[in-house]
């Protein structure tokens, strides 16, 4: 009786448990279909052959790499492919030009200097790199007290975000208050204006691309002492010293990680965004306009998309080209100790 006077005080409250009883008897009934599906699905499953399950969990692994390429690939490169084709400033519907952007691509005096660059400084970062990793690989592929220190500190400058990278060194450069310049006046030298000399300013992004060699080391590393310890023992019984070893030994069994490491050098090397954006912003001169910076600058500063999405896949053919060429007179000299597994 006093729950009954209650509800009659206050309908909203008697609503209120109606709607709730609804609700809960509709969430039971989801339950009970789901549960009803998850069982057909369940049955289903076990039903298929042991071989047709590893192809149903083999595809739903990789089905995240597939949407990847899909939406973030495939479908920016086909409208990429499109836009070659039309002039488009980012704010009004793209218009046909067909062949107009190719045209310019041939008579763009700044396009050359892009490639210049960009050329000049794969040519010198990626074999200087390569030694240079190789060499701390070699260094640190030892026993010896404290050593997990050692490699992750040579890790480290590869694990920095870029942005903080780039920070970093340009207040190294520094021409008045720069690190290097203080201690290159602090032995009597002259101080060198690294980021506003056009003849010095390609050292400076050597140097700063050769000291992030991290990546590249451990996968040096990894290969040095995946090296069987029975050809080096064999090669002393020989009485190989140690640069025979390194030259008939590690050499020829490296040549694989070596392979790697110069391709994925290249591609990185063409592809020199951030950096020279916050360090020097392409100068001085267009000394540092490398290629993916002037796209870039094309795309969202001149509004040029047309243009852009063709310097795109100018980027895309000579990367192509490099990787062929790599691949067709250096892959062939790799050493595989399995090539039939």
């Amino acid at each position: 009786m006093v729950a009954a006077g209650i509800f009659l005080e206050f309908p909203a409250v008697s609503i209120l448990i109606r709607v709730r009883g609804q609700l809960e008897n509709m969430a039971l009934e989801t339950k009970t279909i789901a549960n009803a599906k998850g069982f057909w699905l369940t049955r289903q499953y076990n039903r298929l052959s042991l071989k047709q399950r590893r192809t149903i969990m083999g595809y739903v692994f990789i089905m995240p790499f597939i949407l990847g390429f899909l939406f973030w690939w495939l479908a920016p490169a086909v409208v990429a492919g499109q836009l070659t084709v039309h002039r488009w400033n980012l704010i009004s519907p793209p218009r046909f030009a067909g062949a107009f952007n190719f045209n310019r691509l041939l008579n763009d005096a700044i396009l050359a200097q892009s490639l210049k660059v960009t050329i000049v400084f794969s040519a010198i970062s990626v074999p200087l790199g390569l030694v240079f990793a190789f060499f701390l690989a070699n260094l640190i592929n030892a026993k010896f007290r404290f050593i997990a220190v050692f490699r992750t500190i040579y890790f480290l400058p590869s694990i920095v975000p870029a942005v903080a990278n780039a920070i970093l060194w340009a207040w190294l450069f520094n021409t008045e208050f720069g690190l290097i310049n203080y201690v290159i006046r602090a032995f009597g030298g002259p101080k060198i204006g690294w980021l506003q000399d056009p003849n010095w300013v390609m050292l400076a992004f050597v140097i700063l691309t050769v000291w992030g060699v991290g990546g590249s080391m451990i996968i040096f590393l990894a290969g040095l002492q995946g090296i069987p310890q029975i050809f080096y023992e064999a090669a002393e019984i020989d009485g190989a010293g140690r640069w025979q070893r390194l030259l008939y030994v590690t050499l020829p069994m490296m040549s694989p990680i070596i392979f790697f490491n110069l391709v994925i050098g290249f591609i990185n090397s063409f592809q020199v965004f951030v950096s020279a954006l916050l360090i020097t912003n392409g100068g001085p001169q267009n000394a540092t306009l490398f290629l993916v910076l002037y796209i870039f600058r094309t795309a969202f500063q001149s509004q040029k998309m047309g243009y852009a999405a063709v310097l795109s896949w100018l980027l895309f053919a000579i990367l192509m080209v490099l990787s062929f060429i790599v691949f067709r007179y250096i892959g062939s000299r790799v050493y595989y100790e399995n090539p039939g597994d």
